[in-house]
């Protein structure tokens, strides 16, 4: 039986193949008395400078604490400066993304909200609203049935991106189970989704994408598929991604998954991104096999690299993606408290 799963496995990869990359680990020149902790968020801008979001600068026990940081080096990983410290904003890092200006964006997962900051490093707009300390300051929690989405409201949002009339997209979240809509001048729009399986509904929509027309790409993770919409929220299509796990796969951490809870973590999108130019492609990882996938925009799986685990070219939970090119990929690692620079040979 053995033989045959890898018979089966060696002619599904050949169909769709492994890519061949080199990775490096320690790029990013950080100043002696700076860590990084768990790294929720990466991004690349115009300049080729790397943005880094991560659960460093803890303050307070684990449960409460402010976990948020947000970092920028050049393109040679030099450290350049620390954005935003001690902000308002900051709880529980979850991504960051640079808009077609140049501006940072922050989406804090803990406070429920999202900044904009504009290249200089000052906040130039800012969505959602944390709970207030004079209330009873709670975590929200999840209900069954789930509490109705509120306009304007956010509740663990996941991630941010723009369409070709920079009219704002986020994903949101781990309470809500919907996209929420801005015009570029941060005028609310519309919403759409909400919890289930169905064409348009999510679980746990974690990171948002656009491509060069527009769409917009939801990695609704619970769901396990990438779901494709217009800009005005029409459903278009989906991406399920199954690529066979290869017989000596391995989780980060504790005992091997039973079978239908691999196959429920198999091609799941934790994280998503678009290349520029004038062919794009979206990749997406997983957290097992703990793999990143290249995909057409139809979502057609060109090629496939890495695994689960602490080594370089192995992965600990990609959180986030930045795919500034075509064979350029930057991997945000929570489990690995680090950030992969890849280099593609497909």
């Amino acid at each position: 039986m053995r033989i045959l799963a890898l018979l089966l496995f060696a002619a599904s990869a050949f169909a769709q193949p492994e890519i061949r990359f080199d990775a490096s680990t320690d790029f990013l020149k950080l100043p002696a008395d700076m860590h990084l902790g768990e790294v929720s968020g990466v991004a690349v801008n115009a300049q080729h400078h790397i943005f880094v979001f991560n659960r460093g600068n803890t303050m307070g026990p684990a449960y409460g604490a402010a976990a948020a940081q947000l970092l920028e080096f050049g393109a040679d990983g030099k450290f350049l400066r620390e954005i935003g410290h001690n902000l308002y904003a900051w709880s529980y890092a979850h991504a960051v993304r640079i808009d077609p200006a140049g501006n940072i964006w922050a989406i804090d997962k803990g406070s429920d909200m999202i900044v904009r900051f504009n290249p200089a490093g000052r906040v130039t707009m800012v969505f959602g609203r944390k709970k207030e300390a004079s209330d009873e300051a709670g975590p929200w929690t999840r209900v069954t049935p789930p509490r109705p989405a509120v306009d304007g409201q956010f509740r663990q949002p996941t991630d941010v991106t723009w369409d070709t009339q920079g009219n704002i997209f986020i994903s949101d979240g781990y309470i809500n189970s919907r996209v929420a809509k801005y015009d570029k001048n941060g005028d609310w729009v519309k919403q759409w989704g909400d919890r289930g399986t169905e064409p348009g509904q999510f679980n746990t929509p974690h990171s948002i994408a656009a491509d060069s027309k527009g769409n917009i790409y939801v990695a609704d993770r619970g769901n396990r598929r990438i779901q494709v919409f217009d800009p005005d929220g029409k459903f278009l299509r989906q991406i399920t991604i199954d690529v066979p796990i290869p017989p000596n796969a391995h989780p980060w951490f504790g005992n091997q998954p039973s079978a239908r809870q691999a196959e429920a973590q198999n091609g799941a999108p934790w994280a998503i991104c678009i290349t520029p130019g004038a062919t794009q492609y979206l990749y997406a990882s997983d957290a097992f096999p703990g793999r990143i996938y290249k995909l057409s925009l139809e979502g057609k799986v060109l090629g496939y690299l890495g695994g689960s685990g602490r080594q370089a070219k192995q992965f600990g939970w990609i959180h986030e993606l930045a795919c500034p090119s075509e064979n350029e990929v930057y991997a945000a690692e929570l489990l690995n408290w680090r950030v992969q620079r890849l280099t593609l040979h497909p």
